[in-house]
């Protein structure tokens, strides 16, 4: 499969978690990834948009990228800055860091970056 970009703009509000964890899941499964990753990928989902929501913006901008074993995601964060040790920030990137390939924060941007491939091993 090539490489498809699938974007969701959701508001920023805790009820649409739900819709976000689910099209994470649906992407996984579409990439071929195991059972255990695509829980992974839902629960890297709600605390993506958890943290995301907290940074103040009015919709949540997701990118996701899905491709044969491959699913990436782009979370384009609000305007606040939350404070280096805020706990939900803290527990969030605990979570994302242990669930994701790749997890990075730019503070330039505002955007936060997820990756998960499938384990050579599992294909």
């Amino acid at each position: 499969m090539d490489k498809q970009i699938v974007n969701l703009s959701i508001p920023a509000q805790p009820d649409f978690a739900r819709t976000v964890r689910m099209m994470a899941a649906n992407l996984a499964v579409i990439s071929g990834q195991s059972v255990e990753d695509v829980e992974d990928a839902r629960m890297a989902a709600e605390e993506a948009f958890v943290w995301c929501c907290a940074s103040g913006p009015a919709a949540c901008n997701i990118e996701f990228q899905v491709a044969e074993g491959y699913l990436g995601a782009k979370f384009a964060f609000g305007p606040n800055d939350l404070p280096e040790d805020d706990p939900a920030s803290t527990y969030a990137e605990l979570i994302l860091n242990a669930v994701c390939d790749e997890c990075v924060f730019d503070r330039s941007t505002r955007t936060l970056y997820l990756s998960k491939s499938v384990d050579v091993a599992d294909a």
